[in-house]
């Protein structure tokens, strides 16, 4: 079978993605920039199958040959990228650091991916940020309008990979997925986040009073999707990656709060908005359902108790492990 190697292995989307596909018998080679963190952010280390993957440290920014080197000597016929600079906040303090990792280093690995004669596919996980905020639902020939530092360097990269895909055939195709959560997820996310404050009896912040809209999706149905889209989707494709429905934030914290039986009122404190946080992401996703034959199958009510379940399976190690984002230059 197919040999496929994931950048970006230790961030949440890329360590569940590896353990989705080891879970069906592949081989996985895993690069990230970072050592590897604990093993309840990293789904891939929670499976027997973990023995068919490899983990390379390896920096985008910094050790790119290195990566080509990789490549060249294990011949994935498949790529999926999820590496990115991804907090929005953060953005606004440095972003030059976002445009080097998400805009620089992605041309330079284009670069690299070109000359790849093995190469089947190459997977560009992206974002829904690159259209700002969607005034209703909205398919994948959105116009760009980033509203973010962040946003802006994965817009750019986006159009730059594309030119790739148009100039030399780079068998590229790009996935944007809506809020993604599952078990693994870094402390500071918001469901993560919510659940931690509600077990440990912390007052959780909720910016903006939790009005902005999104469709929260498990990590579970964009593992298939993305598997699906590495597999079949045309080169230049874009595949938005969400469910049919679109909640508040608020909603999603009240229905934490019930399924751990806890009050709103009391556990949650309201603070100003974050500059630049965009009202909704409403994603179409007609083009994979009816294209690929995909479907959402976790219900988010049903995510959110499996995802407390674990939680407090794991409180007691969970509580002392780093709940707040550490910038990485």
């Amino acid at each position: 079978m197919t040999k496929v190697l994931v950048i970006g292995s230790n961030s949440f989307s890329g360590a569940s993605f590896c353990a989705w596909l080891l879970a069906r018998g592949l081989d996985v080679i895993g690069a990230s920039r970072s050592p590897e963190p604990h093993r309840l952010f990293l789904p891939y280390r929670w499976h027997e199958s973990r023995r068919r993957f490899a983990f390379h440290q390896i920096d985008l920014n910094h050790d790119l040959d290195r990566l080509d080197t990789l490549m060249r000597t294990e011949r994935p016929g498949i790529v999926v990228n999820f590496a990115a600079q991804s907090m929005v906040a953060e953005s606004w303090e440095h972003p030059e650091h976002w445009m080097m990792t998400n805009v620089v280093s992605l041309v330079k690995l284009q670069e690299k991916l070109r000359h790849l004669d093995f190469l089947d596919k190459y997977v560009h996980v992206t974002t829904p940020e690159v259209y700002g905020s969607t005034d209703g639902w909205i398919d994948e020939n959105r116009p760009f309008r980033p509203s973010t530092p962040y946003a802006v360097s994965r817009a750019a990269g986006d159009m730059s990979l594309r030119t790739y895909v148009e100039a030399y055939g780079l068998p590229a195709v790009f996935t944007r997925a809506a809020n993604v959560y599952g078990p693994g997820q870094p402390l500071y996310r918001i469901i993560p986040r919510t659940t931690l404050c509600l077990l440990t009896g912390q007052r959780l912040q909720l910016h903006g009073g939790g009005v902005s809209t999104r469709s929260f999706i498990h990590i579970d149905d964009v593992a298939d999707a993305t598997w699906r889209i590495a597999q079949h989707a045309s080169p230049g494709q874009t595949f938005h990656i969400s469910t049919r429905s679109v909640v508040s934030i608020r909603e999603v914290v009240e229905a934490l709060c019930s399924t751990l039986s806890m009050s709103f009122e009391d556990a949650v404190e309201m603070t100003p908005e974050r500059r630049g946080k965009d009202v909704a992401y409403w994603l179409d996703s007609s083009r994979l359902r009816q294209q690929l034959a995909w479907e959402d199958g976790i219900r988010l009510d049903e995510g959110l108790d499996r995802y407390a379940t674990w939680f407090r399976e794991h409180l007691a190690t969970l509580r002392e492990l780093p709940a707040q984002y550490s910038h990485k230059p």
